[in-house]
C-alpha cells in the first residue's frame, strides 16, 4: 500500500478494500500501518472504530460507571461475562428483559465472554470432561455443569452482538503433551459451539495453545476450516514473559484471515496494547482501568500514577495535563487523594471515569495514527513520556 504520511484521505483511499460479512457482522480494513490495522466494525447495535478498547461489565454494569457515563466517554463497545451473569442474576431474568440491552440500558454493541478464563481460574473447584465442564459456584459451592452447547444457548439468550465459544484456558507454565490435548479439546467444543450457534449473532472462535506456537498455528488453522465471524486469541496475560506472548501474536497475524476481526482476551494494559496493536490485533478488553482505579491507580500519558501519595497531598495539579475528561478538567489531585483516602463513593466513580477515558482516548491516538501511517513516531513517544516521567520521579521534579 502506498503511503503519503499525514494525509488521511488518500491512505483510505489506495487502501484495498478488504472486507468480510459475516453472520450479523462486517468488518472491513480501512488502513494499514505494518502489521496494524485501522478498521470499522458494524454490528446490529452500532458502529465500532478499531482498535477498540472495551470495558468490562461483568455483571451488567462497568463498575461505578452509568451507561450514560460510557457514552460521554465514547465507549463504543462493552463486555459482558458470561459465567458471572449465568450465576447472578440468572438466565430467566435477562431474558424477561429480551436480553442484556434492556436489562443494563445499553443501546450499543455488547461481545459475551464463554466463561472459559473464569471457570479456569476456579482450579480445584472444577472438573472437564469431554462434555463440558462441572465446577462449584464461587458464590455459594453450588454445583454446575457447563457444555458447550449450554454457553451458546446462554449468550444467544443474552442477546450480545458477538459471542464467543467455550474452550479450555490453559494455565502458564504447562508441558506441550497437556496443552495439545487441551487444543484439541477446546477444538472439538467449538465445533460443536458452531453446530449449536442458531441466532443472528457473530460468533468468534477462540485459538489456544499456550506458548507453542505449532499448537496455536494449527489451533487457528483448524478454526479457520470451521469459518468464524472473527478470532479471538485466548490464553494469554496468564503469567508467560512478555516476549512469549509477543511471539504468539506475531504467529496469529501469520495466519489468521487479514479481513477479520482479531481480539486480544484479557490483554489491558497500556503498553500491551500498544505493542498487540503494532502486530496486528483490533480488539481488547480488560478490568484493569476500573480495578486499578479502585485501588487509586491511575493512567496517564505519562505513566501511573498513585493518588494515594503523600506527594499528592496539596496538589492542585489534575490527574493529567495533557488529558481532557470531565475528572481532570474540575478536579484536582489534592481532592482526588482526599476522596481516595476518607472512601468516598466519589473516588472510585471519578478514578474509573478518568482511568476508562484515557483507555478510549488511547485508542482513538493510535486509531488516528494507524491512518496517518504514522504508528512508529506514536509508539516512540509514548514511551519516550514514560521514559521521562521516571527520570523526574527518580530526581524528585514530579
Amino acid at each position: 500500500m502506498k503511503q503519503l504520511k499525514g494525509d488521511i484521505d488518500f491512505i483510505v483511499m489506495v487502501m484495498p478494500c478488504l472486507s468480510f460479512k459475516g453472520n450479523s457482522l462486517t468488518f472491513y480494513v480501512e488502513a494499514r500501518d505494518g502489521q496494524a490495522r485501522a478498521g470499522i466494525l458494524e454490528t446490529p447495535h452500532g458502529i465500532i472504530h478499531t482498535p477498540v478498547f472495551m470495558p468490562v461489565g461483568t455483571l451488567a454494569s462497568v463498575k461505578a460507571l452509568t451507561p450514560e457515563d460510557l457514552k460521554e466517554i465514547g465507549v463504543e463497545i462493552i463486555l459482558g461475562n458470561t459465567y458471572h451473569l449465568y450465576l447472578r442474576p440468572g438466565i430467566e431474568l435477562i431474558a424477561q428483559f429480551n436480553g442484556l440491552h434492556q436489562f443494563m440500558h445499553w443501546d450499543r454493541p455488547i461481545l459475551t465472554d464463554s466463561g472459559g478464563f473464569q471457570i479456569y481460574s476456579l482450579a480445584a473447584k472444577r472438573k472437564i470432561t469431554e462434555e463440558g465442564v462441572f465446577f462449584r459456584s464461587h458464590i455459594d459451592g453450588s454445583l454446575h455443569f457447563l457444555t458447550p452447547e449450554k454457553v451458546i444457548a446462554i449468550q444467544e439468550t443474552f442477546g450480545a452482538d458477538i459471542i464467543t465459544c467455550f474452550d479450555e484456558c490453559m494455565p502458564y507454565p504447562i508441558d506441550y503433551d497437556y496443552a495439545k490435548k487441551s487444543l484439541e479439546l477446546t477444538l472439538r467444543w467449538a465445533k460443536r459451539c458452531k453446530i449449536a450457534h442458531h441466532k443472528k449473532q457473530a460468533l468468534f472462535g477462540i485459538v489456544q495453545g499456550g506458548v507453542f506456537l505449532d499448537l496455536r498455528r494449527e489451533g487457528a488453522e483448524r478454526l479457520i476450516e470451521m469459518g468464524f465471524d472473527g478470532y479471538a486469541i485466548g490464553g494469554l496475560s496468564v503469567g508467560e514473559p512478555k516476549e512469549r506472548m509477543w511471539e504468539v501474536i506475531e504467529t496469529m497475524d501469520e495466519v489468521l484471515p487479514f479481513n477479520q476481526p482479531r481480539y486480544a482476551m484479557g490483554i489491558g494494559l497500556p503498553e500491551d496494547i500498544v505493542e498487540s496493536v503494532w502486530r496486528g490485533v483490533d480488539m481488547f478488553d480488560c478490568v484493569v482501568p476500573t480495578r486499578h482505579a479502585r485501588t487509586g491507580t491511575l493512567f496517564t500519558s505519562f505513566g501511573r500514577l498513585v493518588i494515594r501519595h503523600a506527594c499528592y497531598a496539596k496538589d492542585e495539579r489534575p490527574i493529567d495535563e495533557n488529558c481532557n475528561c470531565y475528572v481532570c478538567r474540575h478536579y484536582s489531585r489534592a481532592y482526588l487523594r482526599h476522596l481516595f483516602l476518607n472512601k468516598e463513593i466519589l473516588a472510585y466513580r471519578l478514578n474509573s471515569y478518568h482511568n476508562i477515558y484515557y483507555f478510549i482516548n488511547l485508542m482513538r491516538e493510535i486509531r488516528e495514527a494507524i491512518l496517518k501511517g504514522c504508528l512508529a513516531e506514536f509508539k516512540k513517544t509514548f514511551y519516550e513520556r514514560r521514559n521521562q516521567n521516571k527520570e523526574e520521579m527518580t530526581n524528585g521534579i514530579f
